[in-house]
């Protein structure tokens, strides 16, 4: 069917000029800002709401990503709703947000709910409950949680976990912020103090986290009787009066909305308020942008530089946001937004009926997975059809159920079935001088019609899909089918018809074993995917196809009669949903060793300022005067020569001020830098080596100036070949020279003994850091000497004062490095950080003006390095009873262009391969592959979850060639007390087979395994598995000059204490850990001690916060410094009796001239290792002591499988720890959690993807890289640490061991849990082959490795001289 014509109207021939058109239009913007009036009669048209907000310094509004993707951004816009005429508060990402669109609306940052002194109950229970580590999220997740409860009075479980689907943290594995939220649900228990009770059972010291809601004194149904008393103080929430809060301006309800037109020559906004408005507008100007909620036309000028002259802002026109209920259709207003849409189908199914409404209920369900909540509060279906994006949710309901598009212009309103409505990619059968006026959804026959709709993407929530559907049958009385409309995302340039599946099944009996198998092979000429299609994944997205299929068919076949023998029931079990998560951690832990201050479990002490927005970050630091700012730029070549770079063109552009590259450092060898070997470069000289590389930077006097000046910057490349993975560089042997080993015992001969010997290999790639804050730097030049203060979030302020120094041209006493705190580091930050801050200092210096820049998320993944991917090529001898006799193995990494700390991580690597095995002939060796990917660096773990890996890799497949269950192996291997390692380092204080007896008993692992194995074998397309996994994390710098640390601590007069140490604060709780020693120590209140910045001025020659090791070395310089002050302190103690406050002592001993002030100092004694080969003197390689002591853990992971698409959700996790003495419970468990979660992501959903033809990274931001998010965290997440114990060889600071970096290869237990289903899987169909599963487990990964017939027959083959799409280094 054509688009039809409707209704034409007179219009006036004469063409009328937009200006001339828009001349009496209001061209001020009117609304309220956190309860205050605000008008603006000139605005910057190209600035969003979150650069405004900034811009007028409320800067607890983060700038995460750019593309909505992360939910650091989230404002609250207060509105009358048209749609629904009642007020509503929706959260929305400010950085898309087009500052137009709050004219008459009320804007609320986290700074209008409340203050430190003064906090909203939201912020106050995020912070006390260890809901906030790093900070950079928490505005933006203390907005969504605001906006829950200013929208439900009483929230319920699900709306509080499904509240945070558009926010991403990285620090805290999100657990304890879902607790934090779930304590406002009143209906979760009736006692809560916001309901005027004695207070949850969370608030009292237990779990509100129990199975169904149970407190964590009921099991399985059963009270236990009360224990002992509890000494754990529960967190002190604040009562929560929803009458305190910021009222809706009264004068909104009055607000008459103008149509505006505001800008400047550059751009223009028009906001009209009537259909008629927006119809002259486009019928003046039709090329005008037409934006309702900006989630993608933002993307598109923030990332593709594309640039919209006339914009049409059209979410205020009231007309496109009704909706009607018609007999025979549904109709819904353009710009409806997306959550109303969802309460709409709501609506509509209690209207029809559930037969008649299944095209409502489908629309709904797509809109569920569809975005985040910011996301679904702006978007509109219109805007979902304009785009014609080929993975819309939304499109393929709207085609398959016959829906039509109403689309009006000046002249004429015209009806274009959906099903004619996508032309070709991106363009569509929409005049370019007509909008979407509304969309007819058709209701569904009372009987006879079957409507379904599915998706599949990398994450659940949150995520754009790989493919999606949605299917309509009709049948007839003898079940006959009349019609059917297959329709896919994903498999297409456009949302597309399967048209011979379609017409295939027209008249076919449906209830009919030939008419699915006739389907199946339609779908595979309709989607006869090439191995290299665009997008990648060509087997992944056939499967899917057909997967979707055999679902609906039998599906389907659960509604019709006698159709018993033809269903496969397990094919129509619902897609996997997701409990209420809940969890419990044991709060009695520390008991036996809490003292005055250490031992409790106090929270972060920047928490509550961080969840207020007023922690402060660099790019909070406020605007200097005169100050530029900076943008890059980089290569976009993955090798090749620089034949030519021109600055000229952005030098001609208005606000840019200068250019800076190579030519301004002081000499050339300025311009080399990396650690430890010099073999990088700040600016790019002749040749590019990655795609990313930094040539220059272009200084403007604002940010959006700096940025399209260097796009202007012309550059000619001369390409050259390049390698990108490790199996490229292995075979053209593109090694850096690195190369180290550690051999034990004779493998040869050992291998010659065995009874068996097996080979293989393990594969992982490599992981993005995606800290919320990205790379920031600001330099300020000093009037005098050449001095420079250099703000940077960087882990390492000494080397970036170094380095500056030398940039600049002086010494580095000339130079003040200067960290408040970071937003996130994981190590991203320990030397990539330098590169940045570098390039700055230049620019700063040349044009004697302070220089800012802040990188967006895009810049920062394509500079700034990743976790490394790692191959393993390994040997394992192993005899008949299960005990492993020798081993062999070749490791490489892939260090990227330049080595940068490549060496040492590929070192850990080796030296963690052995897991928690005794293997008494070893022979490991480590190479480093040069690349032409960016420059792989530190990441959490630094190589040892890399060689934890590889270890569980060759113990799980080993095991399955004896034929022994995995455990029985591991056990009978692993180490025990006082057992030496193969870099012969004894084991003291050995409790992994302690902590692997008590994980098995709390998570009845015995019955758990045998309850798997019935599922298994009742459920063909669902799996479960089950996984236990031991970790030792080595704890210490390798590089032996780095383990030292100092301090320097005041005491001030008045008693208060000032602490500088050398450690940085990104929300690992180093801070808090060190005031709580030093509080202590000096018999001070907590709240006495102050630890304000890490700067190089107050502590010297600092080592990088990283290794796990910073609370150790930093935590016994401040000791130090302590014991110095209190034998200054002593006399006066004895004097003044022990009551005596130390205002008294300090006022004493300043009046007797005594020196308050103390510099402290540490280094680890006893480690020194001496690596092979060592030429100098051979007979000492593989001695000395590696590590001062190893942190240990225990996780057991439960998943469930949906083998037909690959699905997944971990149902259950159980952690134990050893972390010796905890200074603090809740930072070490906030560390464990957020490990644990940063971890399962490593080896789940993330992935690093290239693009083949650019050579360019793929995933650089949150719309393609898929951190965990809120909704794939375990289901019951559990946390213990281990107690009861004595820890005799342990002489840390009060006896704790370091947790930053330990606990994160524990997320690997959910990886070979599903290892473990995928066995059971193939196994049902005849695949008993041992599994070989690279790390990530995707779910495109997961699917293929399924073996099922359906999986057989989608199966893509590359032909010759066929490529992926993409690659995976």
């Amino acid at each position: 069917m054509a688009p039809g014509l409707v209704e034409r109207t007179s219009a006036d021939d004469k063409p009328v000029s937009l200006a001339a058109l828009t001349a009496e239009y209001d061209d001020t913007l009117r609304f309220y800002l956190n309860g205050t009036k605000v008008e603006l009669d000139s605005i910057d048209p190209e600035i969003t709401l979150l650069e405004y907000l900034r811009g007028i310094g409320l800067t607890g509004t983060k700038l995460g990503c750019a593309e909505g993707g992360c939910g650091a951004c989230t404002v609250v816009i207060s509105q009358l709703n048209p749609t629904t005429g009642k007020i509503y508060h929706a959260s929305v990402n400010a950085c898309l947000a087009p500052l137009v669109s709050v004219d008459g609306k009320h804007v609320i940052t986290v700074e209008g709910i409340g203050n430190s002194a003064k906090p909203h109950a939201a912020q106050q229970r995020i912070a006390v409950a260890s809901g906030s580590q790093c900070g950079f999220c928490t505005p933006g997740i203390v907005m969504s949680l605001y906006a829950l409860l200013r929208n439900h009075e009483a929230p319920s479980e699900v709306e509080v976990e499904e509240a945070f689907d558009g926010n991403l943290c990285r620090c805290t594995g999100y657990r304890p912020i879902l607790d934090a939220a779930q304590s406002f649900n009143n209906k979760r228990c009736g006692k809560s103090s916001a309901n005027g009770g004695s207070g949850c059972c969370m608030e009292n010291g237990g779990s509100c986290g129990g199975p169904n809601g149970r407190s964590s004194a009921e099991t399985n149904g059963v009270v236990k009787e009360p224990g002992p008393e509890k000494k754990f103080t529960p967190p002190s929430f604040i009562p929560y009066d929803k009458s305190t809060e910021l009222i809706y301006p009264p004068a909104l309800h009055k607000h008459d909305f103008q149509p505006l037109a505001l800008g400047n020559k550059r751009k223009k906004w028009y906001r009209p308020v009537t259909v008629q408005q927006l119809l002259e507008i486009k019928n003046a100007w039709p090329q005008a942008k037409l934006i309702g909620g900006s989630t993608e036309t933002q993307i598109e000028i923030k990332f593709k530089a594309m640039s919209y002259n006339a914009s049409v802002y059209v979410g205020d026109i009231a007309e496109l946001r009704q909706y009607k209920l018609e007999p025979e259709y549904l109709e819904i207003g353009g710009n409806v937004a997306l959550t109303d849409l969802e309460n709409i189908c709501d609506e509509a199914v209690k209207h029809y009926g559930d037969a008649q409404a299944q095209p409502f209920e489908a629309v709904k369900k797509a809109i569920s997975y569809f975005a985040g909540r910011q996301i679904r509060n702006v978007g509109t279906a219109a805007g979902n059809l304009a785009t014609a994006s080929p993975i819309s949710d939304l499109n393929p309901v709207f085609v398959a159920t016959g829906s039509v598009l109403i689309a009006k212009s000046l002249d004429k309103t015209i009806e274009i079935p959906m099903n004619t409505f996508f032309k070709s990619y991106r363009v569509t059968a929409l005049p370019e001088n007509a909008t979407i006026a509304a969309i007819r959804v058709p209701v569904a026959a009372e009987q006879g019609e079957f409507i379904r709709t599915y998706k599949q993407a990398k994450r659940k929530d949150d995520d754009i899909a790989i493919v999606n559907a949605c299917m309509s049958v009709k049948v007839d009385d003898s079940l006959v089918v009349k019609s059917a409309n297959l329709v896919f995302g994903g498999m297409a340039p456009i949302t597309i018809l399967a048209k011979n599946a379609s017409e295939f099944l027209v008249a076919k009996k449906f209830p009919d074993q030939d008419t699915l198998e006739g389907t199946m092979n339609a779908l595979e000429k309709d989607f006869n995917l090439p191995f290299g299609v665009p997008g990648g994944m060509a087997t992944y997205r056939k499967s899917l196809a057909l997967g979707f299929f055999y679902k609906f068919f039998h599906e389907v076949l659960t509604n019709m009669a006698d159709t018993e023998k033809l269903l496969d029931k397990d094919a129509a079990i619902p897609e996997i949903e997701r409990e209420i998560s809940r969890g419990q951690k044991d709060h009695d832990a520390t008991l036996a060793y809490t003292q005055r201050v250490l031992g409790k479990a106090n929270p972060h002490l920047a928490a509550l300022k961080q969840c207020t927005g007023e922690a402060q970050y660099t790019d909070d630091i406020p605007v200097q005067k005169n100050e530029l700012y900076g943008c890059l730029v980089l290569s976009t070549k993955a090798h090749a020569k620089l034949l030519e770079v021109d600055a000229s063109p952005a030098l001609d552009m208005p606000g840019v001020a200068a250019w800076v590259d190579r030519h301004d450092l002081p000499s050339p060898k300025a311009n080399c830098w990396g650690a430890p070997m010099c073999d990088e470069v700040f600016f790019a000289e002749d040749e590019v080596f990655t795609a990313g590389q930094p040539i220059g930077m272009v200084l403007a006097d604002t940010a959006q100036r700096a940025s399209a000046g260097a796009r202007a910057v012309r550059i000619k490349y001369e390409e050259l070949p390049a390698i990108f993975t490790i199996e490229e560089a292995v075979e053209n042997q593109s090694f850096f020279e690195h190369y180290r080993y550690i051999k034990k015992g004779n493998v040869e001969e050992a291998f010659s003994k065995c009874d068996h010997v097996f080979e293989g290999s393990a594969r992982m790639g490599g992981q993005e850091h995606f800290y919320l804050e990205t790379n920031a730097a600001i330099a300020i030049p000093q009037p005098e000497d050449g001095e420079m203060i250099i703000w940077s979030s960087t882990q390492n302020p000494t080397e970036t004062q170094s380095y500056v120094g030398q940039v600049t041209g002086v010494q580095n006493n000339k130079i003040l490095s200067k960290v408040k705190r970071l937003g996130g580091g994981f190590g991203g930050k320990e030397t990539r950080s330098i590169q940045l801050a570098c390039i700055v200092a230049v620019a700063a210096k040349k044009i004697k003006r302070p220089v800012r820049c802040m990188l967006n998320r895009d810049e920062d993944i394509i500079t700034s390095g990743q976790r490394h991917p790692f191959l393993a090529v390994w040997k394992v001898g192993v005899n008949k009873d299960g005990k492993i006799q020798a081993l062999q193995a070749s490791v490489f990494n892939n260090g990227g262009w330049s080595q940068d700390l490549s060496a040492a991580v590929v070192d850990r690597g080796l030296s963690h391969i052995d897991g928690c095995y005794n293997i008494p002939n070893v022979s490991v060796e480590g190479r480093v592959c040069k690349t032409n990917t960016v420059s792989n660096s530190a990441f959490r773990g630094f190589g040892g979850p890399q060689g934890m890996f590889i270890a569980e890799t060759y113990m799980s497949e080993v095991a399955d060639r004896l034929g022994m269950p995995v455990d029985q192996f591991r056990e009978i291997n692993m180490y025990k007390p006082e057992e030496k390692t193969h870099f012969h380092q004894s084991l003291e204080d050995w409790h992994v087979p302690l902590m692997w007896k008590q994980v098995k008993e709390s998570f009845n692992y015995a019955e758990k395994q045998q309850e798997i194995a019935q599922f298994n074998a009742t459920h063909k397309w669902q799996k479960k598995g089950l996984a236990l996994i031991p970790t030792k994390f080595g704890i210490s710098f390798t590089a032996l000059f780095l383990n030292q640390a100092g301090a320097l601590i005041h005491i001030y007069h008045d008693g208060s204490v000032l602490v500088a140490h050398g450690g940085t604060e990104m929300g690992q709780g180093l801070h808090t850990k060190i005031c709580m020693i030093v509080a202590e120590a000096l018999n001070v209140p907590l709240c006495d001690v102050h630890i304000s910045e890490t700067a190089t001025n107050t502590v010297a020659n600092t080592s990088s916060t990283a290794a796990s090791a910073s609370s150790d070395l930093n935590g016994y310089a401040a000791y130090n410094a302590c014991v110095q002050l209190n034998e200054r302190l002593a006399p006066y103690r004895a004097k003044l009796g022990a009551d005596a406050t130390m205002h008294d002592l300090a006022h004493a001993a300043y009046f007797d001239r005594v020196n308050l002030s103390a510099n402290g100092f540490y280094k680890t004694p006893e480690i020194g290792y001496v690596w092979g080969p060592n030429p100098a003197d051979p007979s000492l390689e593989n001695t000395g002591k590696m590590f001062f002591y190893f942190t240990q853990g225990v996780a057991a992971s439960e998943v469930l499988v949906d083998t037909l698409t690959g699905d997944w959700t971990c149902l259950r996790t159980d952690i134990k720890m050893d972390v010796g003495r905890s200074i603090n419970p809740a930072i070490d468990y906030g560390q464990i959690e957020g490990a644990y979660v940063q971890g399962q992501g490593l080896f789940t959903t993330e992935e690093s993807l290239w693009q083949r033809a650019s050579g360019q990274i793929f995933t650089r931001g949150p719309g393609a890289y898929k951190i965990p998010g809120f909704r794939d965290i375990p289901q019951e997440f559990n946390v213990s640490l281990l107690k009861d114990v004595e820890w005799k060889n342990l002489r840390t600071i009060q006896r704790s061991r370091g947790v930053g970096e330990p606990p994160l290869f524990m997320g690997a237990a959910v990886f070979f849990a599903i290892r473990d289903a995928l066995k059971s899987a193939r196994k049902q169909w005849g695949d008993e082959s041992v599994l070989s599963l690279r790390s990530p487990a995707t779910p495109e990964r997961i699917r293929v490795m399924c073996s099922d017939p359906i999986v057989g027959r989608a199966r893509v083959e590359p032909r010759e001289g066929e490529k992926s799409f993409f690659i995976q280094i």
